[in-house]
């Protein structure tokens, strides 16, 4: 497996080794010892969640309330996504700025994002679905979201899909009336 930090200190991207014949391919998506090597520490692992998502369809800014954090293991098994993470630890000298990596079904990489940081995946065709191991069960009562769109924030969210064609952002109601970064860090 190769293992590669991304731009925020405490998120990287794991890209398997895949084996592939005339029955298909084999890789494994996490290894423990490798994960182990490359963070610091293990992954203890509380949920894993499954979500599916048309073209378009953008999910987050989200993260928990810090402590305790929620740190995330995101794949991709069918389409294709941008995953994008945020740093949203205060006095992180890189408090506010992103990353992001293509997430799909042909590298089948990985992204491991500590507590403290933000998550957002904008599906790049229909039938995009993710898994994700997380180290905390939702607790809806430390659940927070920011606006994926905060130009203070500046994600640079791609308008056309895998296949070509234009994206129609579809957002819950929820990550559409959700505050931006100055606001929401204002009331901490």
């Amino acid at each position: 497996m190769q293992v590669r930090p991304l731009a925020l200190a405490g998120a990287w991207e794991f890209t398997p080794q895949q084996f592939g014949d005339d029955r298909g391919r084999f890789f494994e998506w996490f290894k423990a010892s490798e994960f182990d090597a490359a963070v610091g520490a293990p992954l203890e692992l509380l949920q894993a969640n499954c979500s599916v998502s048309a073209a378009g369809v953008l999910r987050g800014i989200h993260y928990t309330e810090d402590p305790p954090g929620q740190a995330k293991y995101v794949t991709c098994v069918r389409g294709a996504f941008l995953d994008v993470v945020v740093d949203l630890r205060p006095g992180s000298p890189t408090f506010g700025r992103w990353d992001s990596v293509l997430l799909d079904d042909v590298d089948r990489r990985a992204v491991y994002l500590s507590s403290g940081l933000g998550h957002a995946v904008l599906s790049l065709e229909d039938g995009s679905t993710i898994m994700y191991l997380c180290s905390l069960e939702y607790t809806p009562e430390l659940d927070r979201d920011l606006d994926a769109f905060d130009p203070e924030i500046g994600i640079d969210w791609p308008t056309v899909g895998r296949d070509g064609r234009p994206l129609e952002f579809l957002r819950s109601a929820k990550d559409a009336a959700a505050p931006g970064l100055a606001e929401a860090f204002a009331l901490h």
